[in-house]
C-alpha cells in the first residue's frame, strides 16, 4: 500500500471525524490523537504544511452537558454542545501539538466565510499567513451560530472548501472506513475501490448515506460530495481509515479521487471570459515577476483603471495588454494610493495594516500559463 499524498504536496488538509476523536462513551481518544500530532510534526519537519479540519466539538460538548442523542436532538442542543465542546477541543489540540513543538491556531468558519468573495479572501489570507509562520490551523464549522439553512452540514465538504482557500494540493478525510466500496462494506462481496477518476452516477450509487458511529453528520454521500468540490478546484482527495495508529505515516488502503489533469477550475474561472471590474497596469519588472509566479506588489503598479471593490475580478495589464486576472485585495481608491510605493510605506498611506499584495498569486491566473 502507498502513503497518500506524495511528499511533494506542499499543503495538505487533514479532516478528522468525530468518531476518531471521541469514543462512544464520550471520552477523548487522547493517545490516538497524540499519534496524529506526531505524524503532523514529522510532515512539518519534512517541509509539508498541514491544516487540520477537526470534528468533535458537538460530541465533546454533549457529554459535558449531558445532552441526549450526542447533542443532535435539536439545533439548539447542537449549538450549545458546540459552544461548550469547542473550547475543550481547541485545548486538546493546543496541548498535543505543543508537546511536539508546534503552535496551534483555531479558526471557526461559517459557509459565508468561504462562499462570499471578500470574506473568502480574508480567510485565505489568514490561512496563508498562519502556514507561512509554521502554525498548524485547526478549523471547524462555527456550529454555535450556524443554522440549518446556512451551514456546510458536515466537515467533509468544509475540508474541500478549506483546500480551495488554502491552495492545498490534497485532502485526506480520516474516517471510520478505509474508502469507497461498490456497495455497503458490511454486505457480502463488497469490493474496495482504490481510485476514482470520474465521479458519475455509478460512483454516487455506491455511497451509503449513514454515519456508522452515530456521532458524525456525514457518511459516504458527503465524502463523495467533498471529493467533487475538491476535484473541481484541481485538488485530489483521499478517504482513509483512522482506525489505525499513525494513519498519516502508515501506508494503508484508501480511495483516491483523482483531480482531472489541467488547470484547476478556480484558475480557469479567473482566466476565462468573465467581465472584469477594472484593471491594474504594471511595469516590465512586475510583468516578469508575475510570469515567474509572484504576487502583484504595489511597487510594480503604474496605474489603476475602473471602479472595483476588494474581492472583485480585475485584469493586470502590461505594455502589450492583459497578462493576468485575479481578485483584488484592495478597492480601487486604496489601490491607487499605493501604486509605485514600497511595502514599508503602505501603513502610513492607508492608516491601517496593509495586505501583502494588490493581488495575491493564490487568487491570480497568469494568462500565459493558466495552470500556474
Amino acid at each position: 500500500m502507498t502513503l497518500f499524498p506524495p511528499s511533494d504536496c506542499a499543503r495538505l488538509i487533514v479532516k478528522i471525524g468525530s468518531a476518531l476523536i471521541v469514543s462512544p462513551d464520550g471520552s477523548v481518544r487522547r493517545d490516538w490523537l497524540a499519534g496524529i500530532a506526531r505524524d503532523i510534526a514529522a510532515r512539518r519537519a519534512a517541509g509539508q504544511q498541514i491544516v487540520v479540519v477537526s470534528s468533535g466539538a458537538i460530541a465533546l460538548g454533549a457529554r459535558r452537558l449531558g445532552l441526549a442523542k450526542g447533542g443532535r436532538a435539536s439545533l439548539e442542543d447542537a449549538q450549545a454542545a458546540a459552544a461548550t465542546g469547542q473550547i475543550a477541543l481547541a485545548g486538546i489540540w493546543s496541548d498535543l501539538l505543543g508537546a511536539e513543538g508546534l503552535t496551534a491556531a483555531q479558526m471557526l468558519v461559517t459557509i459565508g466565510d468561504l462562499e462570499e468573495r471578500r470574506r473568502y479572501l480574508n480567510a485565505a489570507a489568514t490561512l496563508d499567513r498562519l502556514l507561512t509562520l509554521g502554525v498548524v490551523p485547526i478549523i471547524n464549522e462555527n456550529d454555535s451560530v450556524a443554522t440549518e439553512e446556512i451551514r456546510f452540514g458536515d466537515n467533509d465538504r468544509l475540508a474541500a472548501r478549506v483546500a480551495q482557500a488554502a491552495s492545498a494540493g490534497a485532502v485526506i478525510l480520516l474516517s471510520d472506513v478505509d474508502g469507497l466500496y461498490d456497495r455497503n462494506p458490511t454486505l457480502p462481496g463488497a469490493s474496495h475501490i482504490a481510485s476514482v477518476t470520474r465521479i458519475d452516477s455509478a460512483v454516487e450509487a455506491m455511497a451509503d448515506a449513514g454515519s456508522s458511529s452515530g456521532m458524525g453528520s456525514g457518511g459516504m454521500v458527503s465524502k463523495i460530495a467533498a471529493a467533487r468540490l475538491a476535484n473541481a478546484a484541481g485538488v485530489s482527495l483521499a478517504i482513509a481509515s483512522g482506525r489505525i495508529a499513525h494513519p498519516l505515516s502508515t501506508p494503508a488502503r484508501h480511495t483516491v479521487f483523482v483531480a482531472p489533469a489541467g488547470a484547476p477550475a478556480r484558475k480557469a474561472w479567473l482566466a476565462g471570459g468573465l467581465t472584469a471590474a477594472g484593471a491594474i497596469h504594471v511595469d516590465a519588472g512586475a510583468a516578469q515577476a508575475l510570469a515567474e509566479g509572484a504576487s502583484l506588489l504595489a511597487a510594480g503598479a503604474t496605474r489603476i483603471e475602473g471602479r472595483f471593490a476588494r474581492g472583485d475580478l480585475i485584469t493586470i495589464n502590461g505594455d502589450q495588454g492583459p497578462i493576468a486576472r485575479g481578485l483584488s485585495e484592495y478597492d480601487a481608491v486604496d489601490a491607487a494610493r499605493l501604486i509605485g510605493r514600497r511595502s514599508d510605506e503602505h501603513a502610513a498611506l492607508l492608516g491601517y495594516a496593509p495586505r501583502a499584495a494588490l493581488v495575491h498569486r493564490n487568487h491570480m491566473a497568469y494568462l500565459g500559463d493558466v495552470a500556474r
